[in-house]
């Protein structure tokens, strides 16, 4: 069936395409305009998006802070450099982590990061070669995290960044990702009061983004893909706001796809959203009905990623693509710090 091979969702982009840094100031990003009904594409400033928003509709902002996960180490038996990656937490002190170089970090192994000030052990190899890995320090872990680590940049950015604050979003709350949910990064504080007097609801849910999210789709049928589960949390408030919104006939608007992916996972055929935490592995792709969600605000996405495919399931394989040919013709700025498209 068209649409469900992996080839289908491959686009060339340019190389000199994929932002590097931020730009100066947050809402200066491009915007791209796609019509998902018509596939027609308009181009505007991200400071301008709420001529696009109407009073009544509802913003679905995901307010997860991204932890400085990266750590870089000394194995103790060899002084050897390693690092150890940290995606999620299991318990205190426990985490699931990517290691590198594997071979040296099998279970056992112990490691020492700043001097000695944080230490880990290799508790057992985890399904596709993670590691369980167990922490000793003294202190609190998320000081001593805030010092040692560094903030974990997708592989396709190679400046280092200046001012880590610039890879969070200013509404960035509770800690635990891996990622940051970069369609959010276009907001500031200004223009997020500018959208509440013109009567935009703005919701706020919780989805700690790992790394799964970027990993390209290794299976030519998409249909065999395996998507790794990601915490998700919906507030009472937060379900409350969206449901009435949806009962007014406003739109639901979600801001980027990890926001997408929380209500998706937490509503009812209904198009009824529910309050509550959990674990998502939701895989959005072509044929896919959306249960509450309307239009989506969104970065430009990787070729044959899982992104890509969530955002085609919305628009149209055929729109989104055309939608890319025509950003990259305009020398738009792509992934993580690049520019923004709104879906409506």
């Amino acid at each position: 069936m068209d649409g469900l091979r992996t080839s289908d969702y491959y686009f060339d982009l340019p190389r000199e395409l994929i932002a590097q840094d931020p730009l100066e100031d947050r809402s200066s990003s491009r915007l791209l305009l796609l019509d998902k009904e018509s596939g027609s594409v308009g181009h505007d400033i991200f400071r301008n998006i709420g001529e696009h928003i109407n009073s009544g509709d509802c913003l679905v902002l995901n307010n997860t802070r991204v932890i400085p996960a990266r750590l870089l180490g000394i194995k103790d038996d060899t002084g050897a450099h390693v690092e150890v990656f940290l995606l999620k937490r299991l318990s205190d002190d426990m985490w699931e982590a990517l290691v590198k170089p594997g071979k040296k970090l099998r279970p056992g192994a112990k490691v020492s990061f700043g001097d000695g000030l944080l230490k880990c052990e290799i508790m057992e190899v985890l399904e596709e070669g993670n590691r369980l890995v167990k922490f000793c320090y003294d202190g609190i872990f998320e000081e001593i995290l805030d010092r040692l680590g560094e903030m974990p940049l997708p592989p396709y950015i190679t400046h280092k960044l200046k001012d880590r604050n610039r890879y969070q979003t200013v509404y960035a709350k509770y800690d635990g990702s891996a990622a940051a949910p970069t369609a959010g990064l276009h907001f500031t504080p200004e223009l997020l009061k500018e959208l509440e007097k013109k009567g935009i609801d703005t919701a706020y849910v919780t989805l700690h983004v790992g790394l799964g999210t970027f990993r390209p789709v290794k299976t030519d049928n998409i249909l065999e893909h395996h998507m790794h589960t990601e915490m998700y949390s919906v507030s009472d408030e937060a379900a409350d706001k969206i449901n009435a919104a949806k009962e007014r006939g406003g739109r639901i608007i979600c801001v980027g796809t990890t926001s997408c992916r929380t209500i998706e996972s937490a509503s009812d055929e209904n198009g009824i959203l529910h309050s509550g935490s959990g674990e998502t592995g939701i895989f959005i792709y072509p044929g896919y009905r959306f249960k509450i969600l309307d239009c989506l605000i969104t970065n430009f996405h990787l070729p044959e990623s899982t992104l890509l495919m969530l955002v085609s399931a919305l628009a149209g394989r055929e729109n989104v693509l055309n939608a890319y040919k025509e950003a990259i013709k305009e020398r738009y700025r792509f992934f993580s710090f690049g520019d923004a498209m709104f879906i409506s």
